[in-house]
């Protein structure tokens, strides 16, 4: 699945979530470091020493990438 975002594209399969920045940047996480908070639309990656987080448009986006990957929003 590929999600459109205001920073660019997210790609989406049931294992990973690739992550493409507009600025050149890419993101790259395993579903089982992702955890998705309603509380602002945020994706976060948590693989120990590497961390990140990316703001979502919308709840809708949100709702997808949990859909896909098959994980719950907190």
């Amino acid at each position: 699945m590929v999600i459109e975002f205001s920073g660019g594209r997210i790609i989406v399969s049931p294992q990973e979530v690739l992550v493409k920045l507009t600025t050149g940047v890419s993101l790259f996480a395993m579903a089982d470091d992702l955890r998705l908070l309603s509380a602002g639309n945020i994706m976060v990656a948590d693989a120990g020493a590497v961390r990140w987080h990316l703001s979502l448009d919308d709840a809708n986006q949100l709702g997808d990438i949990a859909e896909c990957l098959g994980i719950d929003i907190a």
